[in-house]
């Protein structure tokens, strides 16, 4: 990184990645357990599978542009996974991985091997794909009668995003 603007600019989108995955793992948190295989219909994939595919999207990318720092790929994609304590550690490690990657592909200088033309939108990408599928999710509990309130998504979504004393290592 050549300046202190720079650097600035770099842990401030690095934060806010963390902050993403500190959304998504308490959204993870938020779906009671019996509700993890739920689909919106049949055909759909269960909240749990997303959850999977979301870790997986994030590991494959991180294989395709910066190999050097992937580390084990899920077996397949659209899998429901262990439980939610066990896909929140995963949540969390491939989301080290993915912000290992940009880093150190920003501070060296280097582009990504495979896609995007800077490796900052492999952040934006990721953010955007998760919000998608964070709604789903919440759509999903709602199609079904198990609705997360706005009271509920406020403090474990929206408040991560807006508050100057949240910091993403902190714990939820």
């Amino acid at each position: 990184m050549s300046s202190a603007p720079d650097r600035r600019l770099l842990d401030a989108l690095l934060d806010s990645w963390e902050r993403n995955n500190m959304i998504l793992v308490n959204l993870l948190r938020a779906v009671p357990k019996d509700r993890l295989d739920t689909r919106a219909m049949e055909g759909s994939p269960s909240i749990a599978e997303l959850f999977g595919h979301i870790h997986y999207v994030r590991l494959i990318f991180v294989s395709e542009d910066a190999p050097e720092l992937s580390g084990d790929m899920p077996a397949k994609e659209w899998t429901a996974g262990p439980d939610s304590d066990r896909m929140a550690q995963l949540l969390n490690n491939s989301a080290k991985a993915v912000r290992d990657a940009v880093k150190n592909r920003v501070e060296s200088g280097r582009e990504m091997d495979l896609h995007y033309d800077h490796p900052i939108l492999l952040l934006q990408h990721m953010i955007w794909h998760e919000g998608y599928h964070h709604g789903q999710i919440k759509l999903v509990l709602k199609l079904t009668g198990h609705p997360i309130t706005n009271e509920q998504a406020g403090p474990i979504t929206w408040r991560v995003w807006m508050d100057k004393k949240v910091k993403s290592s902190e714990p939820r």
